[in-house]
């Protein structure tokens, strides 16, 4: 493994920003890296990790300094992912996810619910998970069948989410369930606390990669919630759960460029370092031109997320680029951590290095927060419009 962080050239739009993504930096190359495989290996979650970035700010960057937020723009906080992801990406990922259980009620709570809560989620050591699917509603979110029954000022959530990442260690859920009619408008979103009377977690998903973050199903068995924790207007959930999405995939988009530049790194050290036929393998033709490509890879998908970021940024319109920007990302990263592996070789089949983890880690982000093909489907219909059938 490398003992360095990967030194990407940014470009920051701020001062503040470089001290910033340094100060990522630090903490990734202190905290984080040394331990990230071993780590993943024994299946332990970094709980500690996730409690020293909210002590350092790190955990509600895109939101508003009244709350307890960074005030920083979605192109700075999704090259601090990125940076998170390279040295591992159960970490990136938890804060992207976080970040994304935050958004509902950052984005269309009151303001009296966001002055109760938002402080204590953004930096006040909590952690959130995002209870969208089910299992039998994963790319059909609209089809979820959780559902919520008012009984007074109380609403009573009876169901199951599944594939809810920081499930069973989350402190706090935004949860997306059934109060009206079938279908996206007869769904509602709540801020449902991780210690309600009812709330089980099933014991975690078995996985290819990333087995240091826990997966798992949550039963809710007639959770009480009062309705000052209902996000947003009865049937407005699918609507908060799609703009969330959206920003959510460019959090995937950044954490994939992560996990292929901590390849890419170590592939090219590797590469200068092995010799074969009393040279350096890095001097072979074919082997400096499947670099090249990866380079080439990581710096399009970089770009192209950044991109989307800045319209993000701009108040301006950016699902069709937040699609485009998770897929091409994603697809990068299965791309360039397969190809990483077959620079070290046999060692890179091997549990010594760490490509062979970043192979394994990278193909889950071509499925979650909506599949590739989903992502396909969306930028589609930005294209053509809707499916005639």
């Amino acid at each position: 493994m490398t003992d360095r962080a990967p030194q990407v050239d940014r470009s920051l739009p701020t001062e503040e920003s470089r001290d910033l993504l340094a100060l990522v930096r630090e903490i990734a190359q202190r905290e984080i890296r040394p331990r990230a495989a071993e780590e993943e290996d024994a299946g332990r979650f970094p709980r500690e990790v996730f409690g020293l970035l909210s002590e350092s700010g790190l955990l509600g960057l895109p939101y508003a300094g009244e709350f307890g937020g960074g005030d920083q723009p979605y192109e700075v906080y999704l090259q601090v992912l990125e940076e998170l992801a390279a040295a591992r990406l159960t970490v990136g990922l938890g804060v992207s996810v976080h970040s994304l259980a935050c958004h509902g009620l950052a984005g269309y709570g009151t303001k009296e619910q966001q002055s109760a809560h938002l402080p204590s989620m953004l930096g006040g050591g909590l952690l959130g998970a995002y209870c969208l699917s089910e299992p039998g509603a994963g790319s059909d979110a609209a089809s979820l069948t959780t559902r919520a029954v008012r009984d007074g000022e109380d609403w009573i959530i009876t169901g199951t989410k599944a594939w809810i990442t920081h499930g069973g260690v989350a402190d706090f859920y935004t949860v997306l369930a059934r109060t009206g009619v079938d279908g996206p408008k007869g769904i509602t979103a709540f801020l449902v606390p991780g210690d309600a009377a009812g709330l089980t977690a099933a014991v975690p998903e078995k996985k290819m990669g990333m087995k240091g973050s826990p997966t798992a199903q949550l039963h809710f068995d007639g959770v009480r919630v009062p309705d000052t924790r209902r996000i947003g207007e009865e049937g407005q959930g699918f609507t908060i759960a799609l703009a969330a999405l959206d920003a959510g995939r460019l959090g995937i988009a950044a954490c994939a460029i992560g996990v292929a530049q901590a390849a890419l790194d170590e592939a090219v050290l590797y590469a200068l370092d092995r010799k074969q036929f009393g040279h350096p393998i890095a001097d072979f033709q074919g082997l400096r031109f499947m670099l090249a490509d990866m380079a080439t890879k990581i710096e399009a998908g970089r770009a192209l997320y950044l991109a989307a970021a800045r319209l993000r940024d701009a108040g301006k319109p950016f699902s069709r680029q937040a699609a485009m920007a998770k897929l091409f990302c994603t697809d990068a990263a299965m791309s360039v951590t397969t190809d990483a592996v077959q620079v070290l070789g046999g060692y890179g089949y091997t549990a010594d290095f760490p490509v062979e983890r970043l192979m394994r880690e990278a193909k889950v982000l071509q499925i979650v927060e909506g599949t590739n093909q989903i992502q396909r489907m969306v930028i589609a219909r930005h294209l053509a419009g809707p499916e005639s059938r």
